[in-house]
């Protein structure tokens, strides 16, 4: 199965545009598409990170697992995206104790649809896109590879 049929592009997709459909698998190898996590009538949160095992993704998944509770009072959905296999994923989830379903994009299918590749190092880029329950998106952060993402920039954007 195909992670996405949306064409690849060279730039982070808009606030406005439909958000590419995909379905990939999380660190326990289940299908997880996008069109069945906006089934629940929420927002999804979707984390681009270059690689697990790194500090700044770490940081950013931890503060994901830590501040899930606040994400769910507004009825979004959060999960990470990596060209990490599942197995690299499960890996990093039990060392971190991470608790948010992480996807492998390892064909980069996904990242390259939402514009978030990386191309020097093969891997996605850093990035945030927050995407409706109408499936458009609604809020877009792209930044450095060194710079997490605040959360509350992100939580003020739900609901």
């Amino acid at each position: 199965m195909s992670a996405t049929s949306a064409p690849a592009r060279q730039t982070p997709i808009a606030v406005g545009e439909k958000a590419p459909e995909f379905t990939l698998k999380d660190q326990d190898r289940n299908d997880v598409s996008l069109s069945d996590l906006l089934a629940g009538g929420g927002d999804v949160v979707i984390s681009f990170y270059p690689l697990a095992f790194t500090s700044v993704c770490g940081d950013e998944m931890k503060c994901y697992t830590t501040d899930r509770p606040q994400f769910e009072s507004k009825n979004a959905t959060v999960i990470g995206v990596s060209c990490d296999s599942f197995a690299a994923n499960k890996a990093w989830t039990e060392q971190e104790n991470l608790g948010i379903p992480l996807l492998a994009d390892m064909h980069r299918e996904v990242c390259k649809a939402y514009g978030f590749y990386w191309a020097d190092l093969n891997v996605a880029s850093r990035g945030t896109v927050v995407v409706g329950p109408d499936g458009v998106v609604k809020w877009v952060s792209a930044r450095e590879p060194g710079q997490a993402v605040s959360n509350g920039d992100v939580l003020a954007e739900l609901g």
